[in-house]
């Protein structure tokens, strides 16, 4: 087991000792801006492509609160705290300029960082050998937007996070309809460097929404970015960041080669994208054998990737119709018997989810490659998300438990990735 997941784990005795006391004059921004004189483009919704983008990472809700309002995102974000940031290289699209952009949430719009000649481009740092039409998107974290409230298990929670985000991508760009490859076999350091990071934001995945052009070679780009400050504030952390360092590198990475199969009606999936929210408890209501069905077939699907690691899903089936209680995992029961109250408890006490929800997943891991897997268990909560809200169920990711008695609960000793809970 990777040490650092080890050294910040959960347990009953350490959320009541390692309490954090936020201070929240130190709060981060969870916006990050470029200087005025860098181009934008503004994203008009009525148009396909711009609509594609807006529903990766777009402004969704505004919530207002006494002394001050928040926006919610397309994207999940443990606490709301969006450590994530969204890159692209966008070649041969029509109505857009060949070019590097960085999304900018607040403005709904695209910032231009460089401008691309046709034989140069982003493809070789990402391992290609062509230029792609299409985009090549770069999803890097800020990760002490997510230290500042949880500290060193963070980085658990920037991966997540992004592997929601590629999550996105892949819903969203099942209405062009487009499969997506994720892509984590990349060039950290340099491209690290090149957009002027400074060791406080880094790249930890891309995803590929694009085909080759044949026949069309293209040299690596360079240029040098400044530094842009996307967190107002900032406090290093040097067990987040040798955790990145250590996992920067892929090793004997498998490739995912098969596309996933959705079935999903194009304009029921925009409303699904756009209303997408974390539930915030259920109502011990049951849920049918055939919604439980189609929740597993979504997640049996495969997750096309340079670098696919294998994630156990386990589930404790806490109220489907027609259906025994019990632990359940590839389609056969390892136990039967309520386990809702343990459920909940695991889940860092939070009965109202995991004990109220008709269904509680959790995942795991014994995979090699911490980035991929970790942000692989993003992709399968954020496959839940979407197809539960299609279902007009509710879902919610949980990224706080209590690790080895999970284990434990699961009979097995891999890492315990994400926990999400499911119900009405």
């Amino acid at each position: 087991m990777f040490w650092y997941h080890a050294k910040t784990k959960h347990s009953y005795n350490s959320v009541r000792s390692n309490l954090n006391r936020l201070d929240w004059e130190d709060q981060p921004s969870v916006y990050k801006h470029y200087p005025a004189e860098y181009k934008r483009f503004s994203l008009k919704k009525e148009n396909k492509e711009d609509q594609f983008l807006y529903h990766i990472a777009g402004l969704s809700a505004r919530k207002s609160y006494p002394g001050g309002e928040y926006y919610l995102r397309i994207n999940p974000s443990a606490g709301a705290l969006y450590p994530n940031e969204l890159y692209m290289q966008i070649r041969g699209v029509e109505g857009k300029e060949d070019g590097i952009y960085h999304f900018e949430v607040s403005s709904s719009s695209l910032t231009l960082l460089y401008r691309l000649d046709e034989r140069e481009g982003l493809e070789p740092y990402l391992g290609y050998k062509t230029a792609m039409r299409g985009y090549l998107f770069l999803v890097s974290a800020i990760y002490w937007r997510s230290a500042w409230k949880y500290k060193d298990r963070a980085f658990r929670y920037c991966l997540l996070d992004a592997g929601h985000l590629l999550g996105c991508i892949e819903a969203s760009a099942l209405m062009i309809p487009h499969a997506t490859q994720m892509r984590y076999i990349m060039q950290r350091k340099r491209l690290n460097y090149m957009f002027g990071f400074e060791d406080k934001e880094w790249f930890v995945c891309g995803a590929s929404v694009a085909v080759p052009m044949k026949g069309v070679d293209v040299a690596p780009v360079a240029f040098s970015l400044p530094f842009v400050d996307g967190s107002r504030t900032y406090e290093p952390n040097e067990i987040i960041q040798q955790a990145y360092a250590e996992t920067m590198q892929m090793r004997s990475c498998r490739s995912g080669v098969k596309a996933p199969r959705f079935t999903y009606e194009k304009e029921k999936l925009k409303e699904t994208i756009f209303t997408r929210r974390s539930q915030r408890g259920f109502e011990r209501e049951a849920i049918t054998k055939g919604q439980f069905n189609y929740l597993m077939d979504i997640l049996a699907q495969p997750v096309l990737s340079d670098c696919d690691e294998a994630v156990n899903i386990y589930v404790v089936i806490n109220r489907v119709l027609d259906m025994p209680l019990g632990l359940y995992k590839d389609n056969q029961y390892l136990k039967y018997g309520d386990f809702s109250k343990e459920a909940g408890y695991l889940s860092l006490e939070q009965y109202n989810l995991s004990a109220q929800g008709a269904l509680a997943f959790f995942l795991t891991s014994n995979g090699k490659n911490y980035q991929a897997l970790y942000q692989k268990a993003g992709i399968i909560g954020h496959r839940l998300y979407i197809a539960s809200g299609y279902l007009g169920l509710g879902c919610s990711g949980i990224g706080a438990y209590y690790d080895d008695e999970v284990s434990l609960f699961l009979g097995n000793e891999e890492m315990v990735l994400y926990a999400i809970a499911v119900g009405k």
